[in-house]
C-alpha cells in the first residue's frame, strides 16, 4: 500500500469508470470485478482524482463545498479506494 502524503494525486485504475446512474439517482463505479456505489463523501473525492489534483487540492476544492473537510479524511476515503483497487497514485 502506498503512504498517501498531501501532495499525493490519485486517478481511477485502467478500467474502472465513475458514472452516474439515473435509475439509483447516484454514481457508480464500474470496474472489471463489479459495481461499487460510493456514498456522497467517496463520489466527491472520486470527481477530483484526475491524476493531477493532490490530496491537498481535493481537500481545498471541496472544502469550498462543504464545511470542516480534513485531509485526514480525504486520505482515509483514498486509502479505502485504493483497497479496493480502483484508484492508483500518479
Amino acid at each position: 500500500m502506498t503512504t498517501i502524503g498531501l501532495d499525493s494525486a490519485a486517478r481511477l485504475r485502467r478500467g474502472v469508470r465513475l458514472t452516474y446512474d439515473k435509475t439509483r439517482e447516484t454514481y457508480v463505479l464500474l470496474f472489471p470485478e463489479g459495481v461499487l456505489v460510493p456514498n456522497q463523501t467517496a463520489a466527491s473525492v472520486l470527481l477530483l482524482c484526475d491524476g493531477v489534483a493532490t490530496v491537498a487540492q481535493i481537500t481545498a476544492e471541496l472544502g469550498i463545498k462543504y464545511e470542516g473537510v480534513r485531509a485526514e479524511d480525504v486520505q482515509n476515503v483514498l486509502t479505502r479506494l485504493e483497497e479496493r483497487r480502483v484508484v492508483e497514485w500518479k
